[in-house]
C-alpha cells in the first residue's frame, strides 16, 4: 500500500513539474522526485505544502518540514 501512495504523489508532482510549476524542499529548489523520497524516507515527519500563487496563477509549490512546538 506504501508503494502505491509514494507512486500516487510521484506522478502527481511530476505533473505538476510538467506545468512549469517549480518545487521546493525545506527551502530549496528539488524536484519530483527528490520530494517523494524524503516524504517518505522520513515517515515520523510531516510536510506542509505551501502553494505560492502569482497574479492567481500557481508558480511554486513547497513543501516544509512541520516542527512540532
Amino acid at each position: 500500500m506504501e508503494n502505491l501512495h509514494k507512486l500516487q504523489l510521484f506522478v502527481e508532482l511530476q505533473e505538476i513539474e510538467r506545468r512549469g510549476i517549480t518545487l521546493w524542499l525545506e527551502g530549496f529548489q528539488s524536484n519530483s522526485s527528490r520530494i517523494t523520497d524524503a516524504i517518505f524516507v522520513n515517515e515520523d515527519s510531516l510536510y506542509m505544502r505551501d502553494y505560492i500563487y502569482d497574479e492567481e496563477v500557481l508558480k511554486e509549490l513547497h513543501f516544509n518540514k512541520v516542527h512540532e512546538l
